[in-house]
């Protein structure tokens, strides 16, 4: 398969491709293997999230007790 792209694209696909030791294609390759398996991640946390538990309501109540608790954490963090 052969395909056009930009040339200043191109030559940072090179740049980047020759600093980790690969060829073009094979950089190129990794590329789309990454994306494939970041995608298969993101559908998996998708269908995960369902049965995760019950659901929360994401009323005033459960956002002033979040900050409340951001709050809390951020105290104790600078004490340490």
């Amino acid at each position: 398969m052969s395909i056009t792209v930009n040339p200043d694209l191109e030559s940072r696909l090179r740049e980047r491709a020759a600093a980790e030791g690969l060829s073009g294609e094979a950089y190129i390759e990794r590329l789309v293997r990454a994306e494939q398996r970041a995608i298969q991640e993101l559908e998996a946390l998708a269908l995960e999230g369902p049965n995760s538990g019950p659901p929360i309501e994401g009323g005033p109540e459960f956002w002033e007790a979040k900050h409340r608790r951001i709050d809390e954490w951020l105290r104790n963090a600078k004490r340490q």
